[in-house]
């Protein structure tokens, strides 16, 4: 019997054909590491549709957080999502071929003593636990390794994991800091409407409602936009940036990244990232 959250055949036929399969990977480890990595190529982590939806005061649900939604998006305009949408379609996507998959909750260490801020997918085989992240692209399947750190070797988009203190950290390479990031695990199975609660809490307040962010493999660099910027984690490491002005951004994400013209036409301009309304910045008086 399907997952009461599969995708409808019609739909998942369509998705693996512009992943670039004629035929369903199987659900072993082997498929998954067919799988994932066709995914950090064509679908990627972006803000587009959250900018446009943010910006515009839509007061419907957030887009992309109904998987099925977020691929007949990604099918007409090449557009991911951020963490909570594009984990959410991509368990999907897992559990229709037949993947023992489930939904992670994580904290972006950011700053300390924030909350979980970030979603994630974890896939169980033959007793092994393996992430494969939306958001972080790492390429390869990342076994969760009980007895050893864990690592992804490559210049772009190479990762580590480590278990300290009884928890999961994977360090990786944002395109917010080029110098690594942790992100801890704080639980390796939760429901879609955990995802989906966290993801309509951002309409408030996230660092994703302000500024384009975009992050996919391409070649064998990692390709993607922050703060104003391209940034590059090119095949020998190195963080390469340069400025997007406006006519350079529609260019970038159209003729570069394939995004459709008509999506790129309604991206509104980035405005600065005003500081959360819970910390010390936002709540220091005004002088």
């Amino acid at each position: 019997m399907p997952h009461a959250e599969a995708l409808a055949p019609a739909l998942l036929e369509r998705v693996l054909s512009k992943l670039g399969f004629s035929e369903p990977p199987s659900p072993t480890l082997e498929g998954l590491r067919t799988l994932y990595p066709a995914w950090c190529r064509k679908v990627p982590f972006d803000n587009i549709r959250q900018l446009i939806h943010r910006r515009g005061q839509d007061p419907s649900p957030m887009p992309g957080g109904d998987a099925t939604e977020f691929f007949e998006a990604w099918l007409v305009y090449g557009t991911g999502g951020t963490c909570w949408p594009g984990n959410g379609a991509l368990h999907a996507l897992l559990l229709s071929l037949g993947f023992e998959a489930a939904r992670g909750l994580c904290t972006m260490l950011v700053a300390p003593d924030i909350p979980p801020n970030h979603g994630s997918v974890l896939v169980v085989y033959e007793g092994s636990r393996y992430v494969v992240d939306a958001s972080i692209l790492h390429s390869e399947p990342l076994r969760l390794d009980p007895d050893a750190p864990s690592v992804i070797v490559h210049p772009a988009w190479g990762v580590q994991c480590a278990k300290r203190d009884g928890q999961w950290y994977i360090r990786w390479r944002s395109m917010f800091s080029a110098d690594g990031l942790d992100c801890r695990f704080e639980a390796m199975s939760v429901t879609r409407d955990t995802f989906r609660e966290r993801y309509e809490a951002a309409r408030a307040w996230g660092p994703f409602n302000y500024e384009l962010h975009f992050r996919l493999i391409r070649g064998e660099a990692m390709v993607g936009a922050a703060r104003g910027e391209r940034v590059e984690f090119d095949r020998s490491g190195a963080c390469v940036r340069t400025p997007l002005a406006d006519a350079e951004r529609r260019r970038f994400l159209i003729e570069e990244l394939g995004i459709h013209e008509a999506i790129v036409q309604r991206l509104p301009a980035d405005t600065p990232t005003p500081p959360p309304p819970w910390s010390r910045t936002a709540q220091s008086p005004q002088r």
